[in-house]
């Protein structure tokens, strides 16, 4: 997350930041905290995936669930987003995103510190773009999600999700939303997907 959680050693590692690619914060480097199996989205999926959005990305309403570093939404917002709300169940991650937002001056971002399937089932607020991206083990998290955002009310009209799993694994896109896009890079599948009838798109 977002920073996003997958399988790493059994150690936490260290990092000196990861890069925003484009928009008004460009090359500057925000924090990614040491923290076991949180490691950034790299730079090559984050450019599929801004290059899919930049139709939709100015003026949107953003939610980073699981949001670990936030990168995706500060890029979004780097690039013209509307708002963002950044929900992170870790108490120490939501700090250093909060910390993130007042060193970037982004007065539209909101960290909500909270468990991500628990916020969906009580806010009223509806998005343009939800980056969904929970831990890689619990592609459960993943369904439910997707699930509470229809029944919720919480997507736009025009809404696209875009979602991250392992490149090797049984998760399927559920039924009730269709697949804009999708590609692979390394270790990660990415698909956008948007709610609509069951269909198949490259």
């Amino acid at each position: 997350m977002p920073a996003r959680r997958r399988p790493v050693a059994n150690r936490a590692r260290r990092s000196r930041g990861v890069r925003i690619i484009a928009g008004d914060w460009r090359s500057r480097r925000i924090p990614v905290a040491d923290a076991p199996g949180l490691r950034p989205t790299p730079d090559r999926v984050r450019e599929t995936l801004f290059n899919w959005l930049a139709p939709v990305i100015a003026g949107a309403r953003v939610l980073d669930l699981y949001a670990g570093s936030g990168v995706l939404a500060f890029e979004a917002l780097s690039r013209g987003a509307a708002s963002a709300v950044l929900v992170e169940r870790d108490a120490r991650l939501a700090a250093t995103l909060r910390e993130t937002s007042r060193l970037l001056g982004a007065t539209h971002a909101q960290v909500v510190h909270a468990d991500a399937p628990g916020w969906l089932r009580v806010t009223r607020d509806a998005f343009d773009i939800v980056f969904l991206d929970p831990p890689f083990d619990r592609p459960d998290l993943l369904t439910e999600a997707l699930e509470l955002l229809r029944a919720g009310g919480l997507l736009t009209g025009d809404a696209r999700v875009h979602v991250e799993t392992p490149a090797v694994g049984e998760w399927a896109v559920p039924a009730g939303w269709r697949v804009l896009r999708e590609r692979r890079a390394g270790d990660v599948r990415h698909a956008l997907l948007a709610p609509g009838p069951d269909e198949t798109s490259a």
